[in-house]
């Protein structure tokens, strides 16, 4: 490392390479030793938990203190050097600490959970290298590494989606995922080799950083500036076409969402892992690495498909039946707000609710998993023909299960972002400030934070619908059979301790003393200079006064409807009921159009292959069998033929003359008479 680094910094260093490293010796020592023993658990959970006491050791070390950059030589190419090393930074360090600190409950719940699955010392392993690439993709400094964990991400996570390889669901849900976001890579490796010849070095904090400062503005114009030069607008475009797809393929954004409500055919805890601080979030991570790059217009676009896609996922969720599915377009629909705030110029804002984020969604992805497990207990006991995750097979589970129910409802009011929770200081953060930045553009840009605001009220509205079916009321099987038999409850502390932590980091004093005031959040400061924290205009009461209220009428609404008068807030029929319910039509478009476009080429190329190319091939083949067989028969029988003939006459010849040289007297005169007679003959005819 830097001979430059201090002491205090290389223990640093140290400490989080080890933070970093220890789920990557779980995951070997799980292969290699614990292959098919249960102690697999116990020792990803304790690498987790170990290396969560270190993060938070570099954390305390890095958080608002110097900028530590450590690098050393990896490989030289020509006269290019490449180096390797790590940037610690506020954001890498906060994502490093973030981390562990949503995978041990997730570990600590998985040892309950996955307790009778066959596959679970494997699950563990693939817990650990999941961990693993995480970690790695937040701390590295360079581009190449860093596509190196992005891909081990990918790879991880296409692993944990179709754990359960035996399903076919499972199967073609891991191979959508894994399809999906190789969209996505090609275009973050096309912005990481325009970079590379742009500005000739992979380093992150010499193309984005100001010595590692995570940055507050991006350069005003159409490009940015690394080091002495610029980049030409149309790389600028294309760089930025690359990061779009990459960040939209990894976080679920429009066009390429379509494969995380899928992913829900993993284990239950493993889409609390994706949906929470890992895979969906490094796209955003991504975002903020390089966030100089963008100009005004790459904002912008940024902005409006943050907006839509926060939008399109909330109406989805609208609809749904299926617990997780629902959640995981609350995810898709919060992500987007993620991007909407990195769109607005809302920098800190958007870190701040990837952090809050990772809490609650983590939170009730657990207690969908609980919810889950006891419902398919009651099906497996009464032998019933139900679908475990539908809500409509619920009702009144809060009597059954008293912790996962009050947990769960912490983690809903942080999603729908009311006070005193987490999520309200995150959320009200992104909606002002895309109100002020609507309000210096003007004209048609005010939608924006219009339907950012529409879409917290949707939130208010399907989270609410989900708590009543799932808690609320009467259990719905047990009314239409009375005699079924229902022994369920929370579990024992590995199910609870994960729950309770979790919802006690989803309240307002994990991260503020003051429960309405986002800008005295300690994460929120430490992103912004102390003059971009003053309360500017009327936005900072206003739009926290009608999400509140309204969101609270909203669930009182949805509690009416769904428990009150047990029935449906719109009829199951009509156009935006089925564009809802089917999703927008889109994956049946991509099924439809796309799918069948590449099926339709692939068989034309498959036929342009057998046909065209290998009937070329085969003629050519065949033409040359034939010159061969014609060149085979003149040379056996003309050249050879020819040569025979002249061996022959040479032969005839040579025998012939040959008898005229036997030794024998009488055969000499014999031979003189006939040349003799053979003259006067001659003369005869001649004269």
């Amino acid at each position: 490392m830097n001979p430059t680094l201090s002491h205090t910094d290389t223990q640093t260093v140290t400490l989080a390479i080890t933070a970093v490293v220890l789920p990557f010796a779980a995951f070997v020592l799980n292969l290699l030793l614990f292959s098919k023993n249960r102690a697999a658990a116990w020792v990803s959970t304790l690498a987790i938990l170990l290396s969560l006491v270190l993060s938070a050791r570099v954390f305390t070390d890095v958080w608002n203190n110097h900028i530590i950059h450590a690098q050393q030589v990896w490989f030289t190419v020509g006269a290019t050097k490449v180096q390797v090393g790590l940037l610690l930074n506020n954001l890498s360090v906060l994502m490093l600490l973030l981390v562990p600190a949503i995978a041990l409950p997730v570990h600590i719940y998985s040892i309950a959970y996955m307790k009778d699955d066959d596959g679970y010392s494997r699950y563990f392993r693939y817990l650990s290298m999941f961990c693993f690439s995480m970690l790695g993709l937040v701390v590295v400094d360079n581009l190449i590494l860093l596509y190196a964990f992005w891909e081990l991400v990918g790879f991880s996570s296409y692993l944990l989606i179709g754990f359960w390889f035996t399903r076919e669901s499972a199967v073609m849900a891991n191979k959508k995922a894994f399809i999906m976001n190789r969209i996505g890579d090609i275009g973050l490796l096309t912005a990481i080799i325009i970079f590379f010849t742009q500005f000739g070095t992979f380093d992150i904090d010499a193309l984005f950083g100001n010595n590692g400062l995570v940055p507050l503005s991006n350069i005003a114009g159409n490009s940015w500036v690394a080091g002495p030069h610029s980049i030409p607008a149309v790389w600028q475009y294309v760089a930025f076409t690359g990061i779009f797809l990459a960040v939209a393929a990894k976080s679920a954004q429009f066009p390429l969402h379509t494969w995380l409500p899928d992913a829900m055919e993993g284990p239950t805890s493993v889409s609390a892992l994706i949906h929470a601080a890992t895979m969906v979030a490094a796209g955003v991570f991504l975002l903020g690495r390089v966030y100089p790059m963008f100009n005004d217009v790459e904002l912008t676009i940024l902005a409006i498909v943050g907006c839509f896609t926060a939008f399109m996922a909330a109406t989805i969720a609208l609809t749904q039946n299926d617990l997780k599915r629902i959640l995981a377009y609350s995810t898709i629909s919060q992500l987007g707000y993620m991007v909407l705030a990195m769109g607005v110029g809302a920098y800190a804002s958007s870190i701040f609710h990837l952090v809050t984020h990772a809490f609650f969604k983590c939170l009730l992805f657990l207690v969908a998993g609980i919810v889950i497990h006891q419902v398919k207990h009651i099906k497996e006991d009464n032998n019933l023909d139900i679908d475990p995750q539908n809500i409509l097979h619920m009702g009144g589970l809060r009597k059954k299960l008293p912790v996962t129910f009050v947990t769960a409802i912490i983690g809903s009011l942080a999603l729908i972002g009311l006070v005193l929770t987490s999520g309200y200081l995150s959320k009200d953060g992104i909606l002002i400030q895309s109100f002020s930045w609507a309000e210096s553009k003007s004209g048609f840009f005010i939608l924006i934070p219009v339907f950012a605001l529409f879409t917290s009220w949707l939130t208010a509205f399907y989270v609410s619908r989900l708590m009543v079916k799932v808690f609320f009321g009467e259990f719905r099987l047990q009314k239409v059979n009375p005699h079924i038999h229902i022994y369920i409850g929370d579990g024992g502390w590995l199910y609870k301790a994960p729950l309770i932590f979790l919802a006690l980091c989803s309240l307002f004093p994990l991260f503020s003393w003051h429960p309405l005031l986002y800008e005295d959040a300690w994460l929120y400061k430490s992103f912004l200079p102390s003059n971009f924290l003053v309360r500017e205009n009327i936005y900072h009461t206003i739009i926290p006064a009608l999400v509140n209220i309204l969101a609270i009428v909203i669930m009182y609404v949805a509690y009416w409807l769904y428990v009150k008068r047990n029935s449906w807030s719109f009829p199951q029929t009509g156009f935006l009921y089925h564009l809802s319910f089917k999703e927008w039509y889109i994956d049946s478009f991509y099924k439809a159009v796309v799918v069948r476009f590449v099926m339709w080429l692939s068989n034309a190329l498959y036929w342009f292959d057998k046909r065209v190319v290998d009937g070329i091939v085969n003629l050519l083949g065949k033409a040359g069998i034939a010159v061969s067989a014609v060149a085979a028969w003149l040379d056996k029988y003309i050249l050879d033929g020819f040569l025979h003939l002249v061996a022959g006459i040479v032969q005839a010849l040579g025998n012939f003359a040959r008898r005229f040289q036997s030794g024998k007297v009488q055969y000499y005169l014999y031979s003189m008479l006939l040349v003799l007679i053979a003259v006067f003959i001659f003369k005869m005819i001649w004269t």
